[in-house]
């Protein structure tokens, strides 16, 4: 079972850039595909992206395509999400989570507790 820790949230201008890590430990990491979510009080979880096993195949949502990057370094039992052009409906709680596929819907199946991101002039 692998454990997930995210950190580098906290406070960005609109139009900033904040990158987020994922590391990793426990048994497996390269076996999973990561994806990263976020969550705002009183709604829903929304999926952002998700990186495949190896890293060579990635996956994004409509709302982030074009600003977000998703990546991992398997070496380094790591996962990145790389946020530019933020905005300020961004802001949320962002958690990397853990799956066998990087399509699987609802994504996550083991969660890391999540790191606040808050875009805010």
């Amino acid at each position: 079972q692998v454990q997930l820790v995210e950190s580098g949230g906290g406070l960005v201008q609109p139009g900033g850039s904040l990158r987020l890590s994922c590391a990793a430990s426990g048994r497996g990491f390269s076996n999973y595909a990561i994806g990263w979510l976020r969550q705002v009080p009183g709604k829903e979880r929304e999926f952002l992206a998700s990186v495949s096993w190896s890293g060579a195949g990635t996956f994004y949502s409509d709302a982030v395509k074009g600003r977000f990057v998703v990546s991992r370094d398997n070496a380094k039992n790591m996962a990145y999400l790389q946020m530019n052009n933020l905005k300020p409906e961004d802001s949320a709680v962002y958690y990397c989570a853990a799956d066998l596929n990087m399509k699987t819907t609802p994504f996550g199946h083991t969660w890391g507790q999540g790191t606040q991101v808050t875009v805010s002039s």
